[in-house]
């Protein structure tokens, strides 16, 4: 047995299923591996950052790891924006870099690298490979730091010689780290200001993320806000959210500063919950960076990565809460919009077609804020965001949770500047047989862009400075480009043939393309 069987047994035994790979030459004996160890189906991307977001959407959903495969330092360059976003949600994710054999790295050659250099910004864990007889313990390691809390990116760097030289046989997988125990002060802390502010003390809000925001501790602070009168909130760019009908409603927080602060005026206590206090995205000249009033008090519960359930858990319990008056959406289909399409009549579309226990990834930016309150009292369903704002995340992120989900629809939101950073993830869907139906906002141009230069007081624009944030001259044409990769495709200019097309589309099996002209 080699190294590289050592390392793909290793993985197979603690439960790694998928591989996104875009391999090299120094990878093939990890490729033969694969071929040749029953358990991982390895998928291809013509791009390092298709696979890197669809391990990220495959880690939020499935709750474990993906694995990646790339090539030395300059394919794993090419993932880095997509892993960014990944560790700003979390996810278990465990990368494969092959590099030069040890001693052949020595001479320099062309695609030789600081592989380690690369890996370190975006990795919580990382570690390079000495001999192949250790690769089966190193991989283990590697997977046990990756499903560590919250989640986590680990880096595991392969020389070519360490794969194809002898190894004994798999390695034992180590316990994952546990999660950090609640905090008994910290909890004491929050029943404190919670029954202050169920009494009319105190104007307290609840900031929460990571498990708060799904799942049967989504159920906990409903019934937290509703013996205590307090205000649920979360994140702008939340990794996952199980929302509407029949779910508890939980307030986003608005994206643009003065919405923000707007928001949050008034609080004079915050309890974080598995998150940081809220700040905005970029500073702006004469606003604060901090959205929370200077005055109100932040309590921390739990610390990102910490034990988020058990905390609400044993909040709940200290107030007595009970279930009976808990806030939940409602079931609601609005009318179908006529007319000339706008962002307004897809999001009400979208209201009125969104299918039960759908999964939707939404890098639509501008054109789909309206997205998300639209969809309030929608048949349940999950939302996944863009959580580090590196555009190019929402196409790569469908095929991951299409893979962790195939029982599920999958609905991606994309706006049209966005979407050509990993356009290459529509063949992968195709090649696939994936079942993501995508919703591209055609504006044609990069419009937060647009909006951020008029925000930031940068003058009075001329035409080299809006050309920037211009797609036109020439046009992209969604439809040519989806069917070139061998997904279906169609445009939509009004709102009935919208409606039409996306009726259409989720009737059918497999990926389509609707190119919304907004």
């Amino acid at each position: 047995m080699n190294g590289a069987e050592s390392l793909i047994r290793t993985l197979v035994a603690g439960g790694v299923e998928v591989c996104f790979a875009n391999p090299g030459t120094s990878e093939m004996h990890l490729v033969d591996a694969i071929d040749r160890v029953p358990g991982i189906r390895p998928v291809l991307g013509l791009f390092e950052g298709v696979c890197s977001g669809a391990a990220d959407g495959y880690g939020r959903m499935a709750d474990k790891p993906a694995c990646t495969l790339f090539h030395l330092g300059p394919g794993l360059g090419n993932a880095l924006a997509n892993l960014h976003n990944a560790r700003r949600a979390a996810s278990p994710l465990l990368n494969i870099v092959g590099d030069h054999a040890t001693y052949h790295r020595r001479f320099d050659a062309p695609l030789t690298s600081d592989v380690e250099g690369v890996a370190r910004p975006m990795s919580d864990w990382m570690r390079s490979v000495r001999e192949s007889g250790a690769l089966a313990a190193d991989g283990a390691a590697a997977l046990a730091a990756a499903k560590g809390p919250p989640g986590r990116v680990a880096s595991l760097i392969i020389p070519a010689d360490c794969a194809w030289g002898g190894a004994s046989g798999p390695a034992p997988i180590p316990a994952a780290e546990p999660r950090p125990a609640p905090d008994d002060k910290a909890v004491d802390d929050a029943v404190a200001v919670l029954r202050a502010a169920s009494q009319g003390g105190r104007h307290v809000a609840l900031f929460v993320g990571a498990e708060a925001l799904r799942g049967e501790a989504l159920e906990t602070l409903g019934r937290i806000a509703a013996a205590t009168g307090v205000r649920t909130i979360c994140d702008t760019f939340a990794a996952r959210i199980e929302r509407g009908a029949g779910r508890p409603v939980v307030e986003r927080l608005p994206y643009f500063p003065e919405d923000a602060v707007k928001l949050l005026a008034g609080l004079t206590d915050l309890i974080l919950v598995g998150v940081k206090a809220p700040v905005t995205f970029f500073a702006y000249p004469d606003q604060p960076s901090e959205t929370a009033p200077e005055a109100c008090h932040r309590h921390v519960l739990v610390e990102p990565g910490g034990a988020v359930a058990p905390a609400l858990a044993a909040i709940a319990e200290a107030l007595g809460a009970g279930s009976g008056a808990v806030r939940r959406a409602g079931l609601v289909r609005p009318g179908l919009p006529s007319g000339k399409l706008d962002p307004t009549k897809v999001a009400t579309i979208l209201a009125a077609m969104l299918p039960e226990d759908a999964v939707v990834s939404d890098e639509g930016l501008t054109a789909s804020f309206g997205c998300f309150s639209a969809t309030v009292n929608a048949p349940s369903h999950s939302w996944l965001t863009i959580t580090g704002g590196a555009i190019g995340q929402g196409l790569p992120l469908s095929v991951g949770l299409a893979i962790a989900c195939p029982d599920r629809p999958v609905v991606c939101l994309h706006g049209d500047g966005g979407a050509m950073y990993t356009i290459q993830a529509l063949w992968t869907q195709a090649r696939e047989g994936l079942g993501v139906k995508t919703i591209v906002f055609s504006n044609r141009r990069y419009s937060i862009l647009q909006m951020e230069l008029m925000r930031l007081g940068a003058g009075n624009p001329g035409p080299k400075a809006l050309g920037m944030f211009d797609l036109g001259r020439p046009d992209l044409d969604w439809v040519s480009l989806a069917r070139g990769m061998g997904v279906p495709a169609t445009r939509a200019e009004t709102a009935e043939e919208m409606a039409a097309q996306f009726r259409a589309a989720l009737a059918e099996p497999g990926p389509a393309l609707i190119e919304a002209v907004v």
